[in-house]
């Protein structure tokens, strides 16, 4: 699973970086999307000093991505070549909803036209730009009112993907997509083995940075910040994680006995990149953790990783899908499966992940899912635990997934699990700590035991 982050804030931009400039990186974000490409490498081939102002309206303008699709094609049948198109979309969406504007229509306008006269690949198109641009600045009302016949332009993702959280979630779609087109906040997972959680919300007041406690681990910020600016971060008193991913270690070693009650517990976190689970798993347990990986520069960020925060884990390159090129033949005590998923639970802190996605991946992955769980099962000792999670809130990645798994393997006891965690806090038949805080990605998590012989 991604690395959670926060919801970048549009930052108050230096004099030498005119916005002009912002807006072509992030028509160059949304071009690289289009064309089936993760936006963050995409973000990474922006010039650092524009990266935060041009990360921050692409995540904007990826937000907003149906709707002024739906408004380009109200304004012109045809659409333009595809870089003046993705300038016309980012303008669109960053002016299209007034109160969640970063800045003034009147100012989006100029500044979209002047980085359209100021590259070579839209200089042609900036009159046709400006000319549709004003069109919607003086039609807003009308134009605004005949895409909302579109679903897609309404909740700001593509067609099928709205159909199939309603058919999954049929009482609260609505309310999913709307989480997923909200801002996350930045949430920090205390290192208990360095600070406490009370401890470190001090030393935040004593700055004057506002926060407030997430559950037993977590630190929820009112205002989003570079984390490497916070107290103790080189120190390791802290790592970014979302708050539903902070159940996961918890769920795997409540109750959990070492062997012969004297012993460490051997854990392999399968999946592991970028290792926040392993940490965590670490920080509240003294165990030997194997974390998993098949890709190795991924691999070494989990060694980066751990070292700012003081711990160790044995870290492998190797594919979960075939032990006998990794595996000791040491049973594991418990294992944590962090599958490969669509994502789809943490759009609001990706949200290219909606325009990225295929209806097919979803089988592809639920196949790729049933697999591993197959293949680690016999890796677990009699009596030990197996805690699947994806970071999904559709029901092939979670719960179909689980119920097929348990009437094929008799020896897998279901234990009471959260299910589907769906985005901002709502776990239909799940259970879940009182403490949780109510903002949270969209997590499934489904804790078997393996029955003793």
């Amino acid at each position: 699973m991604q690395q959670a982050q926060s919801t970048p804030a549009f930052p108050h931009s230096p004099a030498q970086v005119p916005l002009w400039r912002q807006l072509q990186g992030a028509a160059s974000v949304v071009m690289a999307v289009r064309d089936g490409q993760s936006m963050t490498p995409a973000l990474e081939d922006v010039d650092a000093q524009l990266r935060p102002g041009v990360q921050a309206l692409a995540f904007h303008a990826l937000r907003w991505l149906g709707r002024a699709e739906a408004l380009r094609q109200q304004l012109a049948k045809r659409p333009p070549p595809p870089e003046a198109d993705a300038l016309l979309c980012v303008a669109l969406a960053l002016c299209c909803a007034e109160d969640d504007a970063p800045y003034t229509a009147h100012t989006l306008v100029d500044q979209a036209v002047e980085a359209a006269k100021r590259s070579e690949a839209t200089r042609h198109q900036a009159s046709f730009i400006n000319g549709c641009l004003r069109r919607f600045l003086r039609e807003r009302e009308e134009l605004m009112a005949l895409t909302e016949k579109s679903p897609q332009a309404v909740w700001n993702h593509p067609q099928w993907w709205i159909d199939r959280v309603r058919k999954d979630h049929p009482a609260q779609w609505q309310a999913i997509l709307r989480a997923n087109n909200s801002r996350a906040p930045l949430i920090l997972r205390i290192n208990e083995r360095k600070t406490t959680q009370a401890q470190y919300l001090r030393a935040l007041a004593a700055i004057n940075i506002e926060a407030y406690p997430s559950g037993q681990h977590g630190v929820v910020l009112a205002q989003a910040c570079p984390v490497s600016a916070l107290p103790g971060f080189a120190e390791g008193h802290f790592a970014v994680q979302d708050a539903a991913a902070q159940l996961a270690a918890p769920l795997l070693l409540g109750g959990l006995q070492a062997p012969g009650g004297t012993g460490r517990l051997n854990i392999l976190d399968a999946c592991a990149a970028p290792g926040g689970k392993t940490a965590h798993l670490l920080e509240l347990a003294d165990c030997d953790v194997t974390a998993l990986d098949i890709d190795a520069r991924r691999c070494e960020r989990i060694g980066q990783n751990l070292q700012r925060l003081g711990l160790q884990a044995r870290v492998v390159v190797g594919d979960a899908g075939q032990p006998g090129r990794w595996w000791d033949g040491r049973p594991f005590d418990a294992i944590l499966l962090d599958a490969p998923c669509t994502a789809s639970g943490i759009v609001r802190r990706h949200p290219d992940v909606r325009w990225l996605r295929r209806p097919s991946d979803i089988a592809q992955l639920a196949s790729i899912q049933a697999h591993l769980l197959a293949t680690l099962w016999p890796l677990l000792k009699p009596g030990g635990r197996l805690l699947y999670c994806t970071c999904s809130v559709f029901l092939a990645e979670g719960e179909q997934q689980v119920q097929m798994f348990v009437a094929h393997h008799t020896d897998a006891l279901l234990q009471p699990s959260p299910g589907h965690l769906l985005p901002q806090g709502e776990a239909p038949g799940g259970v879940l700590p009182d403490n949780l805080t109510r903002d949270h990605d969209g997590f499934y998590y489904a804790l078997l035991e393996k029955r003793l012989a």
